[in-house]
């Protein structure tokens, strides 16, 4: 083993001891291995590989706890009663478990009976992956665009601007960049400004209507955390602290984060710890700012889309988030015939793509098994003829599964359906 070799496996194991709190210790002490979280997991129902366990997946790092932290560890150690060093063998081995197989969605966490936070603590050992540089090169990659450009997918300021460009001539509304004092400062994901530009359509439309000042910062248009998807806390740190200092400088009240689920959690729950200070605004989820303006008048409900329709439920705005209650009162004033998904809610299933995998090109195959769960639950829909999907990652899997499979669903975010009722009503009132 070259020096390099025992160097790798080395930061690995630091970092895992380094992020074994309190919390981590009890649970590699309270697991009981009952296999609850693996009958959660969607990796694991699609494919029935005993590897996707979720409690497998943290065996390095329980490997690293149970030789230098456990209760009685050293002297165990002496008498060869624990397990072997991680090694660099056992890293490469298991990074594709790391990074392919969980999205972090939690939904194992949710089943646990002893109420551990599995997702949680894969988030923690993947600092120690990434710390001994063993990431998928998509993620690589990613992450190598944003130190550039600020975007995962490389999109610049001037792409951005290009594209607010055409918003205003296909909506007749002026979109300010770099207002300083507006209200709110938006913030999109690199798939919403180059795949989904009719998002950017539907917010002028509709905060026009509301009158709400908002603006876009050209310094930090990109809500997206690679940081937390690699397992970074440096580079989460990095990038939150630019969205975060970019709003102060404008000087806004709210910082919008947009229908994008790790992109909430990094700045709306994680921020502030990162940053180690309270914010000079307030974080608003786009869902949670358009069902605020519905409930006070802002922007009428308008004639309800007649179509069929489901809710997907993106893990980390709504399972990890807590934003329930607000699509689906937007759902009910928008569509007509809104049917929920069978284990909808809290319980929902990930689309597949979450964590990191969407972005991992060695990983689509097993993301596609596990969409497998998403279109069980579409399938069990009778006459269903759209989904509403409210955050661009989840919408490209969904895009993604749908086309492999040969359904026939539009796909739709939570804003657009908004504005497009919104239109009608307009429309009708001219």
């Amino acid at each position: 083993m070259s020096d390099t070799t025992e160097n790798r496996a080395q930061i690995a194991i630091d970092k895992f001891i380094e992020f074994t709190d309190g919390e981590v210790a009890s649970f590699f002490e309270a697991c009981v291995h009952c296999g609850e979280c693996a009958e959660a997991c969607h990796f694991h129902l699609n494919t029935r590989d005993p590897r996707y366990t979720p409690t497998w997946k943290l065996e390095p790092m329980r490997r690293t706890y149970e030789r230098h932290l456990a209760p009685l560890s050293g002297i165990k150690r002496a008498l060869g009663l624990v397990p072997p060093e991680v090694d660099e063998a056992m890293l490469a081995e298991w990074e594709p478990l790391v990074y392919d197989s969980c999205n972090m969605c939690a939904r194992c966490t949710l089943v646990c009976p002893m109420g551990l936070d599995i997702a949680g603590t894969i988030r923690k050992m993947r600092e120690g992956f990434s710390a001994a540089g063993f990431v998928p090169e998509g993620l690589k990659r990613a992450a190598d665009f944003v130190r550039k450009t600020t975007s995962p997918m490389g999109i610049t300021l001037k792409a951005l601007t290009a594209q607010v460009k055409h918003v205003e001539k296909e909506t007749g509304i002026e979109i300010n960049i770099d207002k300083k004092g507006a209200e709110y400062m938006a913030t999109f994901s690199s798939m919403e400004v180059m795949g989904y530009p009719e998002v950017i359509a539907a917010y002028a439309r509709l905060f026009k209507r509301a009158g709400v000042d908002w603006t876009i910062s050209s310094k930090a248009y990109e809500a997206t955390n690679v940081g937390v998807q690699i397992g970074s806390g440096p580079f989460a740190k990095e990038i939150v602290a630019r969205v975060v200092e970019a709003a102060e400088e404008l000087e806004v009240k709210y910082l919008i984060s947009p229908e994008c689920g790790h992109a909430y959690g990094a700045v709306r729950w994680a921020g502030p710890n990162m940053m180690g200070r309270q914010f000079s605004f307030e974080v608003v989820h786009i869902i949670e700012l358009l069902d605020r303006l519905r409930r006070e008048g802002r922007i009428p409900a308008g004639r309800r889309d007649g179509r069929r329709m489901t809710l997907h439920d993106p893990c980390q705005i709504i399972r990890r988030g807590g934003l329930l209650r607000e699509p689906r009162r937007l759902m009910a004033d928008s569509c007509a015939d809104f049917v929920e998904m069978r284990g909808a809610g809290v319980t929902n299933f990930c689309c597949g793509g979450g964590g990191g995998v969407s972005a991992n090109p060695r990983a689509h195959e097993l993301q596609d098994a596990a969409f497998d769960s998403k279109q069980a639950q579409l399938d069990a829909i009778e006459g269903l003829e759209a989904v509403v999907v409210p955050c661009a990652n989840c919408r490209s899997v969904f895009e993604d599964g749908l086309d492999a499979r040969e359904m026939d669903l539009e796909v739709l975010g939570l804003s657009e359906l908004l504005a497009q009722t919104l239109e009608e009503a307009d429309a009708e009132n001219a």
